[in-house]
């Protein structure tokens, strides 16, 4: 997973760059995208003074629009096990809320910091840090509750129509903080809302407070309806609100666009007192997940090591949870023999779950131990073939134990199943070359190059596909349309 990111900055051609540069040039974007200055994000026009509210299914190509440049700046974290446990759980919250078009694209971002952010068109973002400040799955729940609630009532887009005598509003301030936020430290994200908010009369980065509101009311309905705990909304707001004095004038970014104040803790906690006197079920898993993230976030192995030994040391109420991180802690470290011995303890008290399983063969393969890692997954896919994570370390495993066709195979059903991942289109070129598939190299990186908006790269692409299979008349037709349907893209884009 590691030399797939590594791969993927240099395919995409990121560059290391210093604070200010990086802080300058989002700023740039954010003055001047309304005029497409910027050559690298071209997003268009959520409206101006005399569009009026943009339509639902504008909303959704305008998303699918911020999404493509969003890939195309910011590293997104490649974790099936944890995308997969993100995703279930945002869309067991969509199918309560009100949301009309529940197509939702998860994002998951690596890094520290507390943040989360919907864009209109059903793009809902999560930072590992926020497993940080969640203290079980409820709490984590009533931030993506409180996304999807600004998503279904149409904030943004209720702000523009609020807002039309002002100038002309686009995404790209709302992708300029994010970006910033997803890839420096606090104090530049800080500095870039706060300039993009005074060049910006209307201040379009923030909710108003009705709109903040009305996302926790109807947050905690989601919730209620979920079957969760609606009490954990008032106790994440606790949280965030205890973060900001913590901080004080220098707060996460995602508490200068979600102010969170003692009157709206109070509001929550007096909208869910009911619920004080009902038991609410823990998932456990969330735990783990948790000791997962924890270890993403520190990214030192040696350090990970120490402090969940501490935790356990310090008989912590989540000592399966620390006992995990340990094994993750031990496997990354490359003592492997370890967190073999941990995992197994674990499973013995616990063998079906899956969570654990999957990282008892993460293990294996780290150790390369590739045999032994087949054989557990040529079991568990009997239990479960369709499991995303499960599928994603089979091609895994077949790709470091050089059986390229065979990996290729795999993560050409993943790409059926989950098309819209750049993660296995990238991967899927990267094997398909190994296994000496150079066409399909060549369309498995056009379908990547689509999905963060580098049209111009995925038509090259496409038609160097066509070059070397101008003999097959069927895939060639294949090949002819897809460059039609990417021309329409681009032509899409331009009116939107």
């Amino acid at each position: 997973m590691h030399k797939y990111r590594e791969k993927i900055r240099l395919f995409l051609g990121y560059k290391s760059c210093k604070k200010a540069s990086l802080t300058a040039s989002i700023l740039l974007l954010t003055v001047f995208s309304s005029s497409n200055h910027s050559a690298d994000i071209k997003l268009p026009l959520l409206g101006d003074s005399s569009s009026g509210i943009v339509s639902k299914q504008q909303e959704y190509k305008l998303g699918k629009s911020w999404l493509q440049a969003f890939r195309r700046h910011v590293e997104l974290h490649d974790d099936p096990i944890l995308q997969s446990y993100l995703e279930q759980l945002s869309y067991d919250l969509v199918a309560h809320s009100d949301l009309e078009d529940t197509r939702l694209t998860v994002v998951v971002v690596n890094n520290p910091t507390i943040n989360a952010f919907a864009v209109p068109g059903g793009v809902i973002g999560i930072h590992t840090g926020i497993f940080t400040y969640a203290d079980n799955e409820d709490q984590l729940s009533s931030i993506i509750a409180h996304e999807i609630a600004h998503l279904s009532q149409r904030h943004f887009a209720r702000s523009m129509e609020a807002q039309r005598s002002a100038s002309a509003i686009s995404l790209a301030g709302l992708l300029a903080t994010i970006i910033v936020s997803s890839q420096a430290d606090t104090d530049a994200a800080i500095a870039t809302l706060t300039t993009a908010q005074a060049l910006s009369a209307d201040q379009q980065l923030r909710y108003s407070r009705n709109n903040e509101q009305e996302a926790d009311r109807l947050g905690v309905r989601i919730m209620t309806r979920a079957g969760k705990d609606p009490g954990a909304s008032a106790d994440m707001l606790n949280n965030m609100l205890a973060l900001s004095r913590y901080k004080g004038n220098r707060p996460p970014e995602f508490l200068l666009t979600h102010p969170v104040t003692e009157r709206r803790v109070a509001d929550t906690r007096a909208r869910t007192i009911s619920a004080a006197t009902r038991h609410y079920p823990e998932n456990s898993n969330y735990y783990l997940m948790q000791a997962r993230a924890a270890v993403l976030v520190h990214d030192d192995a040696k350090f990970s090591v120490k402090y969940f030994q501490q935790k356990i040391d310090s008989n912590s109420l989540q000592t399966k949870a620390a006992k995990y991180g340990l094994a993750l802690a031990y496997s990354n470290l490359g003592d492997h023999k370890q967190a073999r011995k941990i995992l197994a303890s674990l499973l013995s008290k616990d063998p079906m779950n899956s969570l654990l399983t999957y990282t008892d063969i993460e293990n294996d393969i780290a150790a390369q131990e590739y045999n032994i890692a087949l054989s557990k997954l040529e079991y568990q896919l009997k239990l479960n073939g369709k499991n995303y994570p499960l599928q994603a370390l089979l091609a895994e495993t077949l790709w470091q134990n050089n059986q390229y066709s065979a990996s290729a195979k795999v993560l050409t059903q993943l790409s059926n199943q989950r098309k819209e991942d750049p993660a296995i289109w990238y991967k899927l070129a990267e094997v398909r070359g190994l296994a000496g598939d150079i066409s399909g190299v060549h369309r498995a990186r056009a379908e990547y190059f689509i999905l963060v908006g580098a049209f111009e790269r995925a038509k090259q692409q496409l038609n160097l596909a066509a070059k070397l299979l101008a003999y097959d008349f069927k895939q060639a037709s294949i090949i002819k349309q897809r460059l039609i349907e990417v021309e329409q893209m681009e032509k899409n884009l331009r009116r939107l």
